[in-house]
């Protein structure tokens, strides 16, 4: 209790300094799997060697620049999101160069971050605000296996309070991919099942918290993860009362596209107390984040790399925000 009056006292602070002041009620949560935002040196750890001016993409640092600045650019045009989740960062250091190398700087943005099993060497994290957010706590949930070999990406969670004191929980996924086939199906599932598990433990210790779990999925909302792991079945809210938030957003668009088809394999839930309402759930889809489809009709993500080519872009996966209110109940 100690370390959330601190946190309250120095949001206070930030707050009486700003000339901006935002609304304290309202909370914005974003999710971006941003594609291997990797620095340009070689980690004999991973397998990272592509992404270096020597690699088979020639990953220079006007390269790794021009993705910075395009996802400062991104999150101005969100709005400056309290929190942004993200996916496939390499480490701390483009996570540094993001919040403090680029106007992010401005807007007093900080990151969590720990380093994970996944052989690739990228990892979830997050990115927040100061001035509205103030992170209590942060920890990692392992849901590798290393007595079967397989290796993933941590669960990242992260409990904090809110520019007037409202707790908040995030639970930060980048699930294993469908290359693994039914072996990764069965991770999925499992690594659901912890996250379920997690949010409600997050709201026992939090009573009227909002707890959001988001990530890149890698399943859509009508796959096995998710109807049976989170337990929704063919309905949007669990037994637990988690609500399956990305239901809301347009049918005939989708956060990743393949083979022509768009789906929703990024995904976020909610499980929170009744003073919590859903204000927005967005997808963003800016022109700048999108380019024509060849041989499919429409556009699709444009990507940092094609392939072997360079295209310039930012990502294969479109951005979501949230934006929840918190009000007093009588």
């Amino acid at each position: 209790m100690k370390y959330v009056r601190m946190c309250a006292i120095a949001l206070a602070l930030f707050i009486g300094e700003s000339t901006m002041a935002q609304d304290d009620s309202l909370f914005t949560a974003a999710w971006w799997n941003v594609e291997n935002l990797f620095d340009t040196r070689d980690d004999p750890r991973t397998n990272d060697d592509e992404y270096t001016p020597q690699g088979d993409l020639h990953w220079t640092r006007h390269k790794l620049d021009s993705k910075l600045q395009g996802i400062y650019k991104t999150l101005v045009m969100m709005e400056m999101p309290d929190v942004v989740g993200l996916a496939e960062v390499e480490n701390k250091y483009v996570l540094r160069e993001l919040c403090q190398g680029t106007p992010l700087a401005q807007e007093h943005y900080r990151f969590v971050h720990y380093d994970s099993p996944d052989r690739r060497g990228i990892d979830v994290a997050l990115i927040y605000r100061t001035d509205r957010f103030c992170v209590i706590a942060s920890r990692t949930v392992n849901v590798s296996d290393s007595a079967e070999g397989f290796y993933t990406r941590d669960i990242l969670v992260v409990e904090g309070v809110t520019a007037r004191g409202d707790s908040v929980c995030l639970l930060l996924n980048h699930w294993p991919s469908k290359r693994g086939g039914d072996e990764a199906d069965k991770r999925r599932l499992e690594i659901a099942r912890t996250v379920r598990r997690l949010m409600v433990e997050l709201y026992g210790k939090h009573p009227g918290a909002a707890v959001i779990a988001m990530g890149d999925m890698n399943s859509t909302a009508d796959e096995e993860a998710i109807m049976q792991g989170m337990g929704f079945g063919t309905d949007t809210v669990n037994p637990e009362g988690i609500r399956n938030l990305t239901l809301r957003l347009p049918a005939d668009w989708g956060s990743h596209k393949y083979q022509g088809q768009w789906r929703y394999i990024d995904q976020m839930f909610l499980l929170a107390g009744r003073e919590w309402d859903v204000r927005k759930l967005k997808l963003q889809k800016f022109d700048h984040l999108l380019t024509e489809e060849k041989g499919h009709p429409g556009v699709r993500p444009k990507r940092t790399n094609q392939g072997p080519r360079y295209e310039g872009g930012l990502s294969d996966h479109l951005p979501m925000r949230l934006i929840l209110e918190h009000h007093t109940t009588q």
